[in-house]
């Protein structure tokens, strides 16, 4: 087994975990209830963990990783009022105007 990365909290591991497992990796979360030893522990010590089984999968695996934790942020430009708007916003959040197509 193979530790492919430290999540900062159960809900991340278990989507890198999930996501990793639906690509056809051997992935599983484990220091899965660590987190409430924090302070008896090192804090760093009771982050949760993704591992996988198999060491051969780990560059494939790290680099869908990245992909996860580093996807593209969509932005447009709102045709009515100018604003920029960032993130999955399908809607300007200066005046409502919906993104053009």
């Amino acid at each position: 087994m193979l530790r492919l990365a430290r999540a900062p909290n159960i809900a991340i591991a278990a989507l890198w975990a999930d996501a990793l497992q639906q690509a056809g990796f051997s992935a599983s979360v484990q220091r899965y209830y660590l987190g409430g030893l924090a302070g008896e522990l090192p804090p760093d010590q009771c982050f949760p963990e993704v591992w996988l089984t198999h060491d051969h999968e780990k560059p494939a695996a790290e680099k869908m990783l990245d992909q996860l934790q580093n996807m593209p942020q969509r932005r447009w430009v709102c045709t009515a009022c100018g604003e920029m708007v960032e993130g999955g916003f399908e809607q300007c959040w200066a005046c409502g105007a919906d993104m053009p197509d």
